[in-house]
């Protein structure tokens, strides 16, 4: 496959972006004529040819359009909470896009290090992965949003809680056992801290299953990207 480019917009103007037209000709240095690949990050491929090499807005001109055939039939959403450090988010939303998530939803808990975040460096990040993995699907990247408001919404097959805490109501089980092969699952995963003993409970009485990761205790973006895969682990 020829170097891929997103063109979200592709569709309706055969036209790259500007960010996308300076790397695909002042850095690659690709002219009129050469062949390129584009994702609309809607599911489609687009095979095309360049009719004007211009440097903010490099115009192609399209010669095929072709659907990426579905990477899974089920759909992961990891919730979690954003760590001080953003660079340790941008690390899990990066891996994640390369394995296959198709949501991530960032939440504000009790214990939380971040309570607001920027969505434009993810962004560019999650663009970043989906090329690099060839990919032709963007993953929803929601705002930051109030845990309590979160584990509200409905539209979720299977509804999971990891956290570390050892309580009679919360009976923690591995994810295998609880994981029915095939449905869309949500997964909650906390902050450093872990969820408050209250988040717990309401996400208990809200239909959320507890889980565990594993005996060890692990870093936030690395419990995000484990509970990511595992649910692929599984499917296959």
């Amino acid at each position: 496959m020829e170097r891929l480019f997103y063109a979200p917009d592709i569709a309706l103007d055969p036209v790259l972006p500007e960010e996308e037209s300076q790397h695909c000709v002042k850095v690659l240095r690709l002219s009129k004529g050469d062949p390129i690949m584009l994702a609309d990050g809607k599911g489609f491929f687009y095979a095309a040819t360049i009719e004007n090499a211009h440097p903010k807005h490099c115009r192609v001109t399209v010669t095929h359009r072709q659907p990426q055939k579905p990477l899974h039939d089920y759909t992961v959403h990891i919730a979690v909470a954003p760590t001080k450090n953003m660079d340790r988010m941008e690390w899990f939303v990066e891996k994640a896009t390369e394995i296959g998530i198709d949501a991530i939803t960032f939440l504000r808990c009790r214990h939380s290090e971040r309570k607001d975040i920027k969505l434009q460096r993810l962004q560019k990040t999650v663009i970043s992965a989906m090329k690099q993995s060839n990919k032709s699907t963007l993953p929803l990247i929601n705002e930051i949003v109030d845990f309590e408001n979160f584990i509200s919404y409905g539209g979720f097959d299977v509804k999971m809680i990891a956290h570390c805490a050892i309580s009679a109501e919360s009976h923690r089980q591995p994810m295998k056992d609880c994981y029915p092969l095939g449905h869309n699952a949500l997964i909650l995963i906390g902050p450093e801290g872990d969820f408050s003993q209250d988040e717990i409970t309401a996400a208990l009485t809200a239909g959320f299953i507890p889980i565990t990761l594993g005996e060890s205790p692990l870093r936030t973006e690395t419990a995000a990207l484990v509970a990511c895969h595992t649910i692929h682990l599984l499917n296959q």
